[in-house]
């Protein structure tokens, strides 16, 4: 409990990471948002961009250095909730281009490599940063164990 405080609700329960600060830009917050929030044993990842959160700058290289940054970025929102990729129920793909969807596809099967989560991806006008993908996750609590 001590990688993040938990602020309780009625309802939900918003994961605030002591590192939050690591996954903005070192001097501006692009978003305001919190990394994950838990409703129950289910929780909900905010997208993740290719942000170095040690540099607070877009990875440089492309499409799949990009991909991997996100992948790395999701394990650690999902670490400091307790949680696997194993975990994972649901993720939807954001895309700048569809050109990039092969890429992705290969690069999301050495993530995901036993269950494969439900997924969605679409293509979109435009995402934070000028990042060409974005990928926001569903991750349920003792999954592995139903």
């Amino acid at each position: 409990m001590d990688a993040y405080r938990m602020l309780p609700n009625l309802l939900t329960s918003t994961l605030y990471w002591s590192s939050l600060k690591q996954w903005a830009t070192s001097t501006d917050t692009y978003a305001c948002i919190g990394q994950a929030v838990a409703v129950g044993s289910t929780v909900y990842l905010s997208g993740q961009v290719g942000i170095d959160p040690g540099t607070g700058s877009m990875v440089e290289g492309g499409i799949e250095p990009e991909a991997h940054q996100v992948f790395k970025n999701i394990s650690e929102v999902l670490t400091a909730a307790g949680l696997t990729f194993k975990d994972v129920v649901k993720c939807t793909v954001l895309l700048a281009s569809m050109d990039d969807y092969a890429t992705i596809n290969k690069i999301y099967g050495t993530y995901f490599t036993d269950k494969f989560p439900a997924r969605a991806a679409y293509q979109t006008a435009g995402l934070p940063k000028n990042a060409r993908v974005e990928i926001e996750c569903i991750a349920v609590k003792g999954i592995e164990e139903q």
